[in-house]
């Protein structure tokens, strides 16, 4: 079982290496569409200047950057992702914007390659539902932490609260051009129904536990522009996608623009709902 686990980890970290490119082209609209988030999860840590700050899973940066501005020189903000690939996007975003009080590193979530109340507040925007073991993940951000720090994490609300996300996917399942996923594999929901992410994180060892939502809308000029965004930022989708003809491919468009219908724009495009669920959790 353990080697089994272990060639899902391997997997997984090619799949995020792969999608890096995608996660760069698609990283000022993930911004943008994750800003409610990331303001929300930045509020809830409550930063002090001088502290030390380790934002897990940054992909391009969003919520590290916010926080390392409240930081001020004498604190440091320690960007990390499994993926060298998401660390190259995060690092060429530093340089644009300016932030100077940051390091990054590769770190894995269930592997935190630092000290034991090493860092005074954890960031991890829509990470942790996405590795092999979340327990152990939210383990090692309780072991980092010094007492009294706080972690802030977000993850995905129920698969019905977010359907930019399940249509495309659901289409391929009902087109039977892809088998249903399998139980027990990470993915964005496997933290969201009700209790689950508070209940892990007390059992992680956390304290003063409260998770909220947060919403957020996710627009798309077209039904072309929502395959193209989760081409670029879903292995799942873009493995899939790879392997189908042009047939396949027109008849998949075809299901997600009628399973789209109830979110069309009067004025074009399409505008879907989302939420997320931010925690806030003391060690």
């Amino acid at each position: 079982m353990s080697d089994d686990l272990e060639a899902l980890r391997g997997e997984l970290l090619d799949g995020w290496q792969r999608q890096s490119r995608g996660w760069a082209r698609q990283a000022d609209r993930i911004r943008e569409v994750g800003m409610p988030v990331s303001l929300r999860m930045i509020e809830l840590a409550e930063l002090q200047p001088g502290e030390r700050v380790l934002e897990l899973a940054a992909g391009p940066g969003d919520t590290g950057f916010l926080a390392a501005r409240l930081l001020g020189p004498s604190g440091t903000l320690i960007s990390s992702d499994a993926a060298e690939g998401m660390l190259e996007i995060a690092r060429e975003r530093a340089l644009e914007q300016g932030v100077e009080n940051v390091e990054f590193k590769q770190f894995q979530l269930e592997w935190i390659d630092l000290p034991t109340a090493s860092v005074d507040a954890i960031l991890c925007r829509w990470g942790v539902m996405l590795v092999v073991d979340p327990a152990a993940a939210l383990s090692e951000c309780r072991r980092v932490l010094r007492p009294g720090g706080r972690a802030v994490l977000a993850v995905w609300d129920v698969p019905q609260a977010n359907p930019w996300s399940v249509i495309p996917s659901r289409a391929m399942v009902e087109l039977e051009l892809v088998d249903p996923p399998m139980p027990g594999r990470p993915g964005m929901f496997v933290l969201a129904e009700p209790g689950v992410f508070e209940s892990t994180l007390r059992e992680a060892g956390f304290i003063e536990v409260t998770v909220e939502p947060v919403a957020i809308a996710r627009h798309y000029d077209s039904i072309l522009d929502l395959i193209g965004e989760t081409l670029d930022v879903s292995m799942l989708f873009n493995r899939a996608w790879a392997g189908f003809d042009d047939e396949h491919r027109r008849l998949l468009r075809e299901e997600i623009e009628a399973r789209s219908a109830p979110f069309a724009d009067p004025a074009g495009g399409y505008t879907y709902p989302g939420v997320s669920l931010v925690a806030l959790a003391t060690a």
